[in-house]
């Protein structure tokens, strides 16, 4: 295998990475811009380590000259994909991520061209998001190739890290998204709703419409041009959710970022393995024709942050062993529907 970077490996789902590389042989050397707990991690697992920051093109084209593939962990990604994937470019590095940000898959798209040109895979979403809901939509377009509306929705006890948490106020004020017609609408926030049988002793729960990476990856992978993506979610929830959204403008204001950031790096820690281990993950999704015709599947698999390093080192392996198509790719696009099944714990059913 070739040699592998872990970007933002301390972070709490890039120690996961990290750790779930290392346990399936791997030697990555980690990477990122915090001296002391990058060495300190660096320490506790024996790896080689690299400091260096996203604004030091240089030093960072020297850290990716020998690597193969570079798992980038370190978000916001709306803030930190541009250098890291244009880094990859210039040094011929295979560029995967762990983002779920609906913008940043549109973004790293838009260079799908250089990408091709220089040989380079650019593969952003290699975790939870969007790995299950990515190969449930493939599976469910192989089921009916002439499907023009997909709809997908997940059930998931997620627990959250400061990562993820800083993400989703990154984006507070954004309002949510659908794919109509091949183009991507904004909407309100929960716009839409449905009761959902995610199976599996979870059958008709509520849920809303959210700007998930699907609605743009899956037009990506299937090109069914109608796609709304679900989360479970209480009905009163959802109402709290479509009251707060009247005030997102106001939530993106720098100050109030700055103030919610600060909160979170206080008070937020991830879950734990005990957590992780008690709360599985349910996907289902449903392709429909206009002539009536429809297939519906469902999954179930471990908890979000542990089938997110276990699917983001299924394809790093995948990658270094020399499977990596040049230019953008999502990741039933680049390994079909059966990627999921690959990881220990997940199980796919077709119900309709």
């Amino acid at each position: 295998m070739g040699d592998l970077v872990i970007y933002g490996s301390y972070g709490y789902t890039g120690n996961l990475i990290t750790r779930e590389a290392i346990d399936r042989g791997l030697d990555p050397v980690l990477a990122g811009r915090n001296r002391d707990e990058l060495t300190d991690q660096a320490i506790k697992l024996g790896c080689e380590s690299e400091v260096v920051a996203l604004d030091e093109p240089k030093v960072l084209d020297m850290v990716l000259d020998d690597a193969d593939a570079v798992i980038h962990c370190a978000g916001p990604f709306s803030r930190t994909w541009e250098p890291m994937v244009a880094a990859c470019l210039r040094t011929g590095t295979h560029y995967l991520d762990i983002t779920g940000e609906l913008d940043v898959f549109e973004a790293i798209h838009e260079r799908d061209s250089e990408a091709r040109e220089t040989g380079v895979m650019l593969l952003p979403g290699t975790g939870f998001d969007v790995v299950p809901t990515d190969c449930m939509a493939a599976h469910l377009a192989d089921r009916l190739p002439e499907a023009d509306t997909l709809e997908l929705a997940f059930h998931a006890e997620m627990g959250v890290s400061k990562g993820t948490a800083k993400t989703m106020v990154e984006h507070i004020d954004g309002g949510g998204a659908v794919r109509r017609d091949g183009r991507i609408e904004r909407v309100a926030v929960g716009s839409e709703s449905r009761e959902i049988d995610f199976g599996w002793g979870h059958d008709d729960m509520h849920a809303v419409s959210i700007p998930w990476g699907d609605v743009s990856t899956a037009y990506h992978t299937t090109g069914i041009p109608n796609v709304t993506v679900y989360m479970s979610m209480p009905p009163a929830m959802a109402r709290q959710q479509r009251f707060a959204g009247l005030f997102a403008p106001a939530l993106g204001f720098p100050p109030v970022q700055a103030t919610l950031k600060w909160l979170i790096e206080q008070t937020m820690d991830g879950p734990d393995a005990e957590e992780r281990a008690s709360d599985p993950t349910f996907v289902w999704g449903e392709a429909r024709t206009d002539d009536g015709d429809r297939v519906e599947s469902r999954l179930r698999g471990p908890h979000t942050y542990d089938l997110t390093a276990a699917t983001a080192v299924e394809i790093t392996e995948r990658v270094l062993d020399g499977d990596a198509p040049a230019g953008f790719q999502t990741p039933a696009g680049a390994y079909g529907p059966d990627l999921i099944l690959a990881i220990d714990g997940v199980e796919r059913e077709d119900v309709a």
